[in-house]
């Protein structure tokens, strides 16, 4: 087992880490930018090293300051909870060039699932279903024009290296293509450095559900459910659930196995998820995988009493998982809160916390990294907590969200509660009834 791990990241998931940390007696150092000195992930790990300005490019994904800050505490592995560099394939190497371990994913195995028209290419080949659509990327609008003709339309382009809805556009007729491909291209370009498209299939009415996975050193991979992340606005995903309300006994089943085909089809090793779009006829078909955490975990681990944290750190340092496939015995509900004005369309609101109030009580378990007085920055995700509840039915686990979001207090800032309580009390997501189109027609304006 490790020593001391290093936490190349911020805010909630960096102290979610040092908790796990702190339990299995391993040492743990902190990282932070000098916008992030006054928070509670310097404060409570055993170390913390500055590694540069606010810019997260000057500090959180400047790869020789993380490397230096492991070499002179001498930490021996270093995690990167998901975003900044979890999926960077340089990072992963270097690391291992410095005999640092990266707990998360190989260099090829990063590569192989980020590009995302390779990562289909390699599903397919594995037996997991696929959306229909070009074979890897398209070369021209004209060759694009031509292969939505056979696939029939509505098509959505996506750029290769894509991300949080960049570079990806629904087309409904061939009039729009060609204004629908110079747009995304540039937009890819000047995202990703990379403009090329791929093309599938627009699945109509889909939700997004995801299967945890997790593999290991010594080629064994299981499931731990899955989580229906389809309360989306741009992409972004806002709340999260499991078991899904769609969910059977049979489409688990199909769903966990293809997703377990899918981690040994590149040997994975560490935990992921494997996405899916579920079309309303429950054809599900394989969308990306992500090699690292989610922001979403919570919701799992308190369906099926797992630290997948702990479980990470475990595979890295060379332990046999289990093997065994987990079904919910419980219902768990995320809502983000973000420091976010959503009657001003979600604009970011960072500033200066005057007071907070935490819900508590039975089922309710809130990840954050704020407190009273806290400056929030500009500089990063506008993610500030994450309020987790868990109960017997899905109805109860309603009712204790939405009391849960009505204790939650945070003044000084705008933040997304207002909209999550509305939410709540929505009809048809009360009902289930809801796809990733569900946020297109919400009325923000009254909250």
């Amino acid at each position: 087992m490790f020593n001391k791990i290093l936490i190349a990241n911020r805010g909630e998931i960096a102290l979610r880490i040092i908790r796990t940390c702190k339990e299995m007696g391993i040492k743990t150092v902190a990282v932070y930018s000098t916008a992030d000195q006054s928070s509670l992930h310097v404060r409570f790990a055993d170390e913390a090293v500055c590694i540069g300005p606010p810019s997260g490019k000057d500090s959180y994904l400047k790869m020789p300051n993380l490397i230096a800050a492991a070499e002179i505490t001498n930490a021996d592995a270093i995690h990167p909870g998901y975003g900044f560099l979890s999926e960077n394939a340089d990072f992963s190497r270097i690391c291992a060039e410095h005999d640092i371990k990266f707990i998360g994913a190989s260099p090829e195995m990063i590569n192989s699932m980020g590009d995302k028209a390779s990562a289909k290419d390699t599903m397919k080949a594995a037996g997991v279903p696929v959306i229909p659509g070009s074979d890897g990327l398209l070369e021209s609008a004209e060759e694009g024009k031509k292969l939505a003709a056979e696939i029939v339309y509505p098509v959505i382009i996506k750029a290769t290296a894509g991300g949080g809805g960049r570079g990806m556009r629904i087309i409904n007729s061939e009039d729009e293509f060609d204004n629908a491909w110079g747009s995304a291209k540039a937009e890819a370009e000047a995202a990703f450095g990379n403009g090329g498209l791929y093309m599938e299939k627009f699945v109509v009415e889909p939700r997004h559900v995801e299967i945890q996975i997790a593999g290991d050193q010594f080629g064994k991979a299981c499931h731990l459910s899955e989580r229906d992340c389809s309360i989306q606005r741009r992409h972004q995903k806002l709340v999260e659930e499991t078991p899904s309300p769609i969910m059977t006994p049979e489409l688990r089943e199909k769903m966990g196995q293809a997703a377990i085909q899918a981690a040994q089809a590149i040997k994975y090793e560490g935990v992921g998820t494997v996405e899916f779009l579920v079309d309303k006829y429950n054809n599900f078909y394989f969308m990306e995988m992500n090699t690292r955490i989610q922001v979403e975990h919570p919701i799992t681990e308190e369906v099926t009493d797992f630290d997948l944290i702990k479980e990470q750190i475990k595979i890295a340092a060379g332990i046999e998982i289990s093997g065994k496939n987990y079904t919910p015995n419980l219902y768990s509900m995320e809502c983000r809160i973000n420091a976010e004005d959503p009657t001003k369309g979600f604009r970011p609101s960072p500033g200066k916390i005057t007071n907070l109030h935490i819900p508590g009580g039975h089922g309710v378990r809130v990840d954050s990294h704020i407190y009273a007085g806290y400056e929030i920055p500009p500089f990063y995700d506008s993610m500030i907590a994450k309020l987790i509840v868990t109960a017997q039915t899905r109805e109860e686990t309603l009712v204790r969200m939405k009391r849960a979001l009505q204790e939650f207090v945070i003044e000084g800032i705008k933040t997304t509660i207002p909209f999550h309580i509305k939410l709540m009390d929505d009809p048809e997501f009360k009902a289930g009834n809801f796809t990733t189109a569900f946020l297109n027609d919400f009325d923000f304006s009254d909250l």
